[in-house]
């Protein structure tokens, strides 16, 4: 069986080609060839050409047929198009940006996403409401229309090794650098789906197991367990033998914070995944705590340098002067705050009855 994987050198690229020569499939790879990996063994054949263009991708993949393919990278609906005909099974992924209100909260009333989203919740339908979710959406429509038993994943945010926006480091580069605390937007309370690369790409090897469960399907996917942002700061820092000073602020004064927020915004974005698993038997390759720490190793090992390619991609400028000044207005304005008087009642009693003796009222006469 000869298998096409569109991409393959991404963050889930190599764990999707290695496990579909572990199926018995013949592979190759179909790529611009800017970014190759010592993880995709030698026995696989490299395409290399444009895969944004519909004319660059038909004469890369002219006179060719796979049995499968797999579209991870490019532009999946000239794709989608230019592969009518020549695969048995095509099968691609695109993302949960696709959803109203996952970039724009506030197009939803009550505004926010509801907790949690399973695949049959509206997707964006015009540019004017957002451009780029508008524009996946129609994507997953024209793989569907142009493969109607074709599988399509909708890949959360991604963390793990060669993750080119990685937050992670964000979090981690602060612990190296020995800061005592840390800043976060409203408590760190948000939960967005986040996916480890080993889980997503044994999720789209699923499609390839059971193709009939997957026929005609689209996936929500990522990990089994979800932590809140705090708690992914804190699982970080446990892995590194650190512990953080939390300083929670609103989203709009904490600057900072932006950088390894996953959002324009911190509502939830949090995705049902039980379709996948109850279709599919999906389970977790690399549990949540194992993959958090795997992440922190690769990045360190990785030693992106400070000021450099990574960071100018996550925007995060460490500017730990700025950050302390940041958190010193803010101590002394909750301390102006506490200092106004406003009387509250400290303890609310249960509103059930509670007699000591058959017949009589409780002490509150109930």
């Amino acid at each position: 069986m000869k298998a096409l994987v569109v991409g393959g050198t991404g963050p889930t690229g190599p764990y999707i080609v290695n496990g579909l020569l572990e199926r018995g499939y013949e592979v190759a790879i179909f790529h611009r060839g800017t970014h190759e990996i010592p993880e995709i063994p030698p026995e696989v054949e490299h395409i290399h050409g444009d895969p944004h263009f519909l004319e660059t991708i038909e004469e890369s993949l002219k006179g060719r047929t796979f049995d499968l393919a797999i579209v991870t990278y490019g532009r999946v609906r000239f794709l989608a198009e230019a592969l009518v005909g020549k695969v048995g099974r095509f099968v691609s992924v695109g993302g949960v940006a696709s959803y109203r209100g996952y970039m724009k909260a506030g197009v939803l009333s009550p505004e926010g996403m509801p907790i949690s989203v399973s695949e049959d919740y509206p997707v964006v339908a015009s540019e004017e409401e957002h451009r780029f979710s508008y524009l996946i959406a129609q994507t997953e429509q024209t793989v569907l229309d142009y493969h109607p038993e074709a599988a399509h994943f909708r890949y959360p945010y991604v963390y793990g090794p060669r993750q080119l926006v990685p937050r992670e480091w964000s979090i981690i580069r602060r612990v190296l650098d020995k800061r005592p605390h840390i800043i976060v937007a409203d408590a760190g309370l948000s939960l967005s789906t986040h996916g480890y690369v080993a889980n997503l790409a044994h999720s789209v090897l699923l499609a390839a197991d059971k193709p009939k469960e997957s026929a005609g399907q689209i996936y929500n996917c990522g990990d089994e367990t979800q932590y809140s942002m705090s708690q992914i700061i804190e699982a970080i820092a446990t892995k590194m033998g650190h512990k953080f000073e939390l300083i929670n602020m609103p989203y709009e004064l904490a600057l900072p914070a932006r950088a390894y927020i996953t959002g324009p915004s911190t509502h939830h974005r949090l995705m049902d995944t039980s379709k996948i698993r109850d279709q599919l038997d999906y389970h977790d390759v690399n549990p949540v705590d194992e993959a958090i720490g795997l992440t922190v190793d690769w990045l360190i090992e990785s030693n992106p340098q400070p000021g450099g390619e990574l960071e100018e991609r996550l925007q995060d400028p460490f500017n730990y002067e700025g950050e302390d000044r940041l958190i010193d207005a803010w101590q002394k304005s909750k301390e102006q705050v506490a200092a106004i008087p406003f009387e509250i009642a400290s303890h609310r009693p249960h509103p059930y009855a509670h007699p000591k003796k058959p017949g009589e009222k409780d002490h509150r006469n109930r």
